[in-house]
């Protein structure tokens, strides 16, 4: 009997199917990728662009934070405290969310500039990404790419995306706390409401009392729109209130309760308590004006080196004059043979409506602002006087039943995202206290909202049948933002040759929108793409130089970083001699050299020094006294103390004051100093001086 034959193998369908059907299979889904996918990658890339392009020339950026970050990793405890220094004598003057975030980096891909100024650079676009989700769905995606790609070309958005501080990771999570808010209001669901106050408090873990600039919009469209009873929505927001304090002061707490002697000194703080540093320096004192803020800069409080060059008697520094230094509206600072600026600009002009605009602020953030004003009065007036349902916009759910009547869910987006806009403007335009330029970036968010908003309300009232004053609104957007961007780049002397396509450009928008309705659209798509044009080249300045990592800046003439540890070659040499002179003179073991503040010991750390500050970031924090500072030396945990440098001028505090009393200053010579002028350093060694330093 003959075997059995096995049976054919049938031929593969790839085999015998037509080339370019295979081919037509294969990249159907590609086919299937509509335009507005397309678009938002293009808004993704370029915000990723602006963001990460020659990242790595900034080098370290903000210094004190990477010094932080690199004390961080010694240990857990100056982890959990987030520890300036190494030997854990002070901490830094900020919550520990967004300096962990960027220490798991350091700690994953080891630590580099760009392992730190990574994490906030993808956040910003992922802030953009966010943004996006959030507007599509109420607005439509023309609001949405507008939104998206307004806040991603924001020159302070950008600007502090590429520096190493938490104000982009501030700015993500106050996003999704309105995200959740939003989904809150629609759906009435408890878990989404206590998921926004989760967010609330981890956004007020990276920068305290910040984060809280959107609770009012999300609360007021919370009890005005929300599903369910008056007394079930106030029973949800006092539940969720409550969460969002316990998640907000958890770590306040936990460090407040820690002994003073088990823990760091709370940097910034006058009463070594974080609950003290949340509410004065770092909370209402930004509002109400502040030690450190304009017109009061202290100078001369107490015993320093001089500031100037001069013969320094034995045993004693002459004082600076005992007054606060006088700070008015600030000026474009003297400007190098390099065209930026000698120094950065520290604080916006005095309080006022108009601030936004003004010298320091205006450049980073005024280019979109008129068009975001006008956009929310006219999204909500079509959104309140329309009475038309958002695009693709379905009636939510809770509980299973259907939630019919409720109002336009756009009205929820304009009470969250338009009321943190306007709290944000508010608050940055009438501050006393400390408002540096970059603050401007928690701006962007809202603006550009407003903006996209803003463009498909003004199409909208545009194609109404009958005319009425509400079609005047687009113009006057356009016509009120091409003056402030002809006021902004006159005053910066920037991309003048541009003025006059922008003056045509708008001036085409405004007639074809005024003239015909079937093109309404198509004009303002075009103008609101024209009239991001400079900030996007504003923004793209930030490539050219590295970062002011403190006072993180656009623009082609402000101050910038040197890269690196953050000083420049000169001073590089002089701590590298200073540490090669304390390494070979018996250092001791927990500090090798302590400095009055902290940004003159940050590139000793980053060196890799067990460097540190006995009066925090700007030297005049009471973190130690003469008998404090005779103990560490007694017990060898500290020999050598640096005074000068920049924030030298203030005066420092009890134990700078004993170390020029009491301690031998070393000769230059010896360690590679140079004679004492403005700003330079003098080492002082203490040994064996316990008992001078005790002295009151």
């Amino acid at each position: 009997m003959a075997a059995s034959q096995p049976a054919a193998t049938p031929p593969s369908p790839a085999l015998t199917e037509p080339l370019e059907m295979v081919a037509r299979r294969r990249w159907a889904p590609l086919a299937r990728v509509s335009p507005h996918h397309l678009a938002l990658a293009a808004v993704l890339a370029l915000s990723a662009l602006l963001n990460t392009y020659r990242l790595s020339q900034n080098g370290y950026a903000n210094i004190f934070y990477s010094a932080g970050i690199k004390s961080m990793l010694r240990s857990l405890h100056n982890f959990l405290f987030v520890s300036f220094d190494p030997g854990g004598l002070i901490m830094i003057d900020k919550p520990p969310l967004g300096l962990w975030a960027q220490a798991a980096s350091a700690k994953l891909f080891g630590l580099s500039p760009l392992s730190l100024l990574l994490p906030e650079a993808i956040a910003g676009v992922l802030a953009v990404a966010l943004l996006y989700r959030i507007l599509a769905g109420r607005f439509g995606r023309l609001a949405a790419l507008a939104g998206a790609l307004a806040l991603a070309v924001f020159p302070s958005f950008v600007a502090v995306s590429r520096d190493n501080g938490v104000d982009p990771l501030l700015i993500l999570l106050m996003i999704l706390a309105c995200d959740a808010g939003l989904r809150a209001v629609e759906t009435g669901r408890w878990r989404t409401l206590l998921w926004c106050a989760l967010l609330v408090g981890l956004a007020f873990n990276t920068k305290t009392l910040a984060a809280y600039l959107v609770i009012p919009g999300i609360a007021v469209a919370y009890v005005l729109l929300a599903p369910g009873s008056i007394p079930r929505r106030g029973m949800q927001l006092l539940a969720s209130g409550a969460l969002m304090v316990a998640i907000s002061f958890s770590w306040i707490t936990f460090v407040d309760l820690t002994p003073a002697s088990a823990r760091p000194f709370v940097g910034g703080s006058t009463n070594n308590s974080e609950l003290g540093l949340t509410f004065e320096y770092n909370g209402f004192g930004r509002v109400e004006g502040q030690v450190g803020g304009p017109g009061k800069i202290p100078a001369g409080t107490g015993a320093l080196v001089p500031a100037s060059p001069a013969p320094r008697s034995r045993g004693r520094a002459r004082r600076a004059p005992n007054a606060p230094a006088a700070v008015v509206a600030p000026r474009r600072p003297a400007t190098l043979s390099n065209g930026r600026a000698r120094n950065p600009i520290p604080f916006g002009g005095p309080p006022r409506p108009l601030r936004l605009f003004g010298v320091g602020l205006g450049d980073q953030g005024g280019w979109i602002l008129p068009f975001a004003f006008v956009g929310l009065i006219g999204a909500s007036l079509v959104v309140l006087l329309g009475r038309r349902r958002s695009p693709g916009a379905q009636a939510r759910t809770d509980s299973g039943r259907a939630q019919e009547g409720r109002r336009d869910p756009r009205l929820a987006a304009l009470l969250i995202l338009g009321g943190w806009f306007l709290v944000e403007a508010g608050v940055l335009s009438l501050s006393k206290g400390i408002v540096h330029p970059y603050y401007v970036s928690a701006l962007g968010p809202g603006a550009a909202a407003m903006a996209g908003a803003g463009l498909v309300a003004f199409i909208e009232l545009s194609k109404r049948g009958r005319w009425d004053w509400r079609r005047l609104l687009g113009p006057l957007a356009i016509a009120a933002t091409v003056a402030a961007q002809l006021v902004l780049l006159r005053r910066e002397h920037y991309l003048e040759w541009f003025v006059p396509i922008l003056v045509t450009g708008a001036a085409v928008g405004v007639v074809a929108l005024l003239a015909t309705r079937r093109f309404a659209s198509l004009a303002l798509t075009l103008t609101f793409g024209l009239l991001l044009v400079a900030p996007t080249a504003y923004a793209t300045t930030t490539w050219l130089a590295p970062v002011e990592g403190t006072f993180p800046a656009a623009g082609p003439k402000e101050a910038i970083g040197t890269g690196g540890v953050g000083i420049n070659g000169s001073n590089l040499r002089r701590d590298r001699a200073l540490l090669a002179y304390v390494s070979s003179h018996h250092p001791t073991s927990r500090w090798a050299v302590l400095t009055d503040a902290s940004n003159t010991a940050s590139p000793l750390i980053l060196l890799g020094s067990n460097a540190g500050s006995v009066a925090g970031y700007s030297g005049i924090d009471p973190a130690l006294d003469g008998p404090g500072l005779a103990r560490l030396v007694s017990r060898r945990e500290a020999r050598y103390v640096v005074l000068g440098g920049v924030f030298s001028t203030r005066g420092g505090n009890r134990a700078t004051a004993a170390v020029v009393r009491a301690c031998r200053e070393v000769p230059p010579a010896q360690w590679g100093g140079v004679a004492l002028a403005y700003h330079s350093l003098v080492l002082f060694d203490c040994s064996g001086r316990e008992r001078a330093l005790a002295r009151p």
